[in-house]
């Protein structure tokens, strides 16, 4: 097997558990809490429930509540907003570190970083029953530590793939990172049969063991670069030095041009757009258990179902769409920027519609679930469009880009929740859930359009471009060299 192969794999997995460490308590939370429904959301309840009840005949009205083998001293008295503190927890600290994440990866390494990240995520996961227990702000407080440490595994990965992976195959490359989609997939669909079986904390301890194996074996797999692998044959070495060119140097000496990345057009482009196409993503991940529970009354094994099969068909369309995208700028049918603007027609735009049309699917069980899988499969998309882009355009200094992009989409999984709270507060009506539907699909579908008609994924200028630090550092090193042939010569 060749070695970026194996690293795909490694990579694949390590993305889907840092997003089962996201996404679990989304999950869990639904069978967290005592009362889920309040007298407030009788209406809703007999709204959908009699569209449900033709739909299928053998529904109850206790199918709307949670029906779990968890004991009352299991689960908590806590309202929407408390709910939505605790889901929105996790990136609270987490937009700080994307770029320290950047910083260090280009220290020390994108392998010692991205591993640190899961591995220490994966230990905190053993610590959310417990302080769940003592209340909702302690379960907080680990969720503010686990977001933070988890916070540099994107940036640290852009590292790797920039010493890795040619250009051409980035595209299908990338979509090793949407193992975030089969995370997501895995813990919803697992999870609502493991909740069901057991209790909701048999998710924390379960998945926090999977990722201490998944550490090991990083470990001992992956090296930071094809020069350091010990087993890599000399055939692929080579291929992937002379691939990647001289666009690539070594990312320990050289100094980062803030003022560059600060001001450049394509980047502030790509960051937007990235974030538009994330707070869509953010909007159905995170929401989709609680709206198809709360509001349109499936159970907890339906709603892990059907919450999670969206994403394995994003994975899957990302892949066969990352594998025709690298064909396609290959074989030169396409330039590379109209590759990622096509790719960002169907990750943003096309998602903005699908999300749109949530609104108007009111208690059509069947029909939500449709546009809610529509929309989390094209945005898989997203791996051949602006986050492959990132790389494309400064190599050097990519774990710095997706640092910048991180910091800022991570508000999509802040404020999101929030607003969610906000508009559905003792409200869990469709009316108010279309007011988050119709924002997610604006914002989505004008970063599409953005970066269709502004955005270029050329290799900047300043990607190469020397500071007076690097320039001088050059100077001595040539003055060095010259001085010592003048000694030999003489």
């Amino acid at each position: 097997m060749e070695k970026r192969t194996l690293l795909w794999y490694m990579t694949f997995w390590g993305f889907a558990l840092n997003y089962i460490f996201r996404m679990n308590i989304n999950i869990a939370i639904v069978s967290m809490i005592k009362h889920p429904v309040k007298t407030s959301n009788v209406t809703l309840i007999s709204e959908c429930f009699q569209l449900n009840t033709i739909i299928k005949s053998n529904n109850n009205s206790s199918q709307i509540i949670l029906s779990t083998k968890n004991n009352d001293d299991d689960k908590f008295e806590w309202d929407e907003y408390q709910q939505n503190i605790v889901l929105a927890a996790f990136f609270m600290l987490h937009m700080i570190m994307p770029i320290p994440g950047g910083m260090l990866s280009q220290r020390y390494g994108g392998k010692t970083i991205f591993g640190l990240s899961n591995g220490l995520a994966a230990i905190l996961s053993f610590a959310i029953p417990p302080s769940a227990k003592i209340s909702y702000k302690a379960l907080t407080g680990v969720r503010l530590v686990q977001g933070f440490i988890a916070g540099s595994t994107w940036p640290a990965m852009h590292t790797m793939t920039a010493k890795w992976i040619p250009k051409h195959e980035r595209s299908r490359f990338v979509s090793a990172y949407l193992g975030s989609s089969v995370g997501t997939a895995v813990t919803y669909m697992t999870c609502g049969y493991l909740i069901d079986l057991y209790n909701w904390q048999i998710v924390f301890y379960l998945t926090g063991a999977i990722g201490l194996l998944w550490y090991i074996c990083w470990i001992f797999f992956v090296y930071e670069s094809p020069a350091e692998h010990p087993t890599i044959t000399e055939k692929e070495r080579l291929y992937i030095e002379s691939s990647i060119g001289k666009t690539l140097k070594n990312s320990k000496s050289l100094s980062i041009p803030w003022k560059s990345l600060l001001l450049s057009k394509p980047l502030l482009i790509n960051v937007l757009t990235q974030n538009g196409g994330i707070w869509g993503l953010f909007t159905i991940s995170t929401q989709a258990p609680t709206y198809f529970n709360f509001v349109l009354g499936l159970n907890i094994k339906e709603t892990g179902v059907w919450s999670g099969l969206p994403y394995i068909s994003r994975w899957i369309f990302a892949f066969g769409f990352g594998i025709f995208c690298d064909h396609l700028i290959k074989s030169k049918t396409m330039s590379v920027t109209n590759v990622r603007k096509l790719s960002t027609f169907f990750c943003n735009f096309l998602q903005g519609l699908f999300i749109l049309g949530i609104s108007f699917c009111g208690c059509n069980t069947i029909a939500s679930i449709i546009m809610v899988a529509l929309a989390a499969t094209v945005n898989g998309c997203v791996a051949s469009g602006a986050l492959a882009g990132a790389v494309d355009l400064a190599p050097n200094y990519a774990a710095i880009i997706q640092g910048l992009v991180g910091t800022f989409s991570v508000l999509a999984g802040l404020i999101s929740p929030m607003i969610v709270g906000f508009f559905t507060y003792h409200q869990q009506t469709l009316g108010q859930w279309s007011k988050v539907f119709y924002l997610s699909s604006a914002i989505c579908c004008s970063t599409g359009l953005l970066y269709i008609f502004f955005a270029n994924s050329e290799v900047q200028k300043w990607n190469n471009k020397y500071d007076s630090v690097d320039i001088e550092k050059e100077m001595v090193l040539i003055k060095r060299k010259s001085d010592n042939n003048n000694k030999n010569n003489s």
